[in-house]
């Protein structure tokens, strides 16, 4: 279960090492920033669907809500209401690049413990807002929060896993994203029936996941790259030898200092990312969130109760519906768990693609023939609709959705990592925000036309998986740069460039000297 360096001969030595309690502690205690994410995901789409909410802040949408022939797709279309959910992903692309420099300079830790104040005043504000400005503002704080832990737990838990249960140690963080988005959909299913306080309850109920995170990050230790990384060496080695079981850990953190030495060479990290032997990581890294939020998942969690009220469930069973839903992304991401260090990345995206392909179009067929734009679908089909998004949701919770978050953290080197994985984080939440804030609109003026809409994207993204993207399953993450991008039939011409440039003084022809 150990990491292992590339020596200059190209052999691969193994590290010593077990999987220790500290690991698992950290593990568990950071993936508590995932919790906070999710719980927020499946709050947002509750709240925005309960009356009460509505009618003091939203007294338009509530008022078109109650008239029983409005037009089921366009009857939640308000920019304000989709602000309410967009703004936090909006906050989280700007915060993002904040929380990767204090990654670099103050730690990972401490970056977490930042992300955990501030999703604590954000819940203060939202949960007692008395108008739409106090609601807005907490929203934004909820983000910077957001932005701060995404970009700083993926990395915590990549730098402290072995390197042959990597995936699945990183995968916590999607798992714990999942188990917040079934809490919250448990929450809101029974807050809904509290009048007229109830979602207040929901969204004060998101600080206790970030109080965890804030208390419990006291008890957890930083991670070894980050010490060395900040010239810390000894107790960085004291941390290695703590999360590795063993005394010897020489091996391993001579690496670790070489490649902390090559980081620090870089004062320009954003600018070396500029660099064309960085644009293979970068590229995979933003793509793979681009095509993450054009699943059409955020939509689906975001807006599921939303959704199952316009294809003709209740308020009650269509939270019920969504709780649903939350169970089989929880236990979805259980068999990534299981599976990523087993069959691999590839493996479970390009199958998600399929399954997901196939769920997106009968989702649309159905929706197209026969959701009226008044009434409601047949029992039968709704249960059908309800059935289909359940097995898309699993799809993407094994594939789609954990790896987005690990690929990122583990295919960039020392000396772009953190600067690297904020391209990712805002990339994410920037395209986040796009379809959080379009979604409903879009929903109004496509109508079904949006999951073939969506199901054109994963066509897209199985191709991509197919041809462009490689396999890091048991690669150490140090060793990256010379196991698979130098070794991938496209990307490697990037590298070979590099070297090419990098010996261009040597190959000067005499007679032009």
């Amino acid at each position: 279960m150990a990491p292992a360096i590339v020596l200059s001969s190209g052999d691969v030595q193994e590290f010593e090492g077990k999987i220790t309690f500290t690991v698992i502690l950290c593990v568990i205690i950071g993936a508590f920033g995932g919790l906070m994410f999710g719980y927020d995901i499946g709050i947002s789409g509750g709240v925005t669907s309960m009356d009460d909410f509505l009618e003091k802040f939203f007294k338009t949408v509530y008022e078109r809500k109650q008239h029983a022939h409005e037009n089921n797709y366009c009857k939640y279309d308000n920019q304000f209401l989709q602000l309410f959910t967009s703004c936090l992903y909006l906050a989280a692309l700007v915060a993002s690049f904040v929380a990767a420099k204090i990654c670099s300079k103050l730690g990972r830790k401490p970056t977490m413990q930042i992300a955990s104040l501030f999703f604590l005043f954000g819940v203060a504000l939202t949960s007692g807002a008395m108008n739409i400005e106090m609601l807005i503002i907490g929203r934004i704080c909820l983000g910077i929060g957001v932005g701060f832990g995404n970009q700083a737990v993926p990395l915590f838990l990549s730098e402290l896993a072995p390197a042959k249960i990597r995936g699945a140690l990183n995968i916590c963080f999607q798992l714990f994203i999942t188990i917040g988005i079934f809490i919250a959909n448990m929450v809101n299913y029974v807050t809904s029936s509290i009048h007229p306080y109830g979602w207040r309850i929901s969204l004060a109920l998101a600080g206790v996941p970030a109080l965890i995170l804030c208390v419990g990050s006291l008890a957890i230790c930083e991670t070894p790259t980050s010490l060395i990384e900040r010239q810390k060496n000894e107790e960085g080695r004291a941390i290695l030898k703590k999360i590795r079981g063993v005394d010897n850990v020489d091996n391993e953190f001579d690496s670790i200092v070489h490649a902390s030495e090559i980081a620090r060479q870089i004062t320009d990290p954003y600018g070396k990312l500029m660099e064309r032997s960085s644009r293979p990581p970068l590229v995979i890294a933003i793509l793979l969130q681009v095509f993450q939020q054009f699943t059409g998942i955020n939509a689906i969690m975001f807006y599921a109760p939303v959704l199952f009220q316009i294809i003709g469930f209740g308020n009650d069973a269509s939270l019920l519906s969504a709780v649903i839903t939350g169970l089989v992304n929880v236990f979805s991401t259980l068999v990534s768990i299981y599976v990523v260090d087993r069959a691999g990345r590839r493996v479970l995206l390009l199958e998600a693609c399929v399954q997901m392909f196939i769920t997106q179009v009968a989702i649309g067929i159905i929706l197209a023939m026969d959701l009226k734009v008044t009434g409601t679908l047949p029992k039968k089909e709704a249960l059908v609709v309800v059935v289909l998004v359940c097995v898309y949701v699993m799809a993407f919770a094994w594939s789609w959705g954990p790896l987005g978050w690990l690929i990122p953290s583990e295919i960039f080197p020392l000396e772009t990592r953190t600067a690297g994985y904020a391209f990712a984080v805002s990339s994410n939440m920037m395209f986040t925000f796009v379809i959080a804030q379009a979604f409903l609109s879009m929903l109004c003026n496509m109508k079904a036309g949006i999951f073939f809409f969506f199901g054109a994207w994963i066509l897209v993204m199985g191709l991509f998986a197919l041809f462009l993207l490689p396999e890091t399953k048991g690669i150490p993450i140090d060793a990256i740069t010379e196991r698979v991008w130098k070794q991938h039939w496209f990307w490697k011409r990037f590298m070979d460039e590099e070297e090419v440039k990098e010996q261009k003084p040597e190959m000067i022809h005499p007679h032009l000297t």
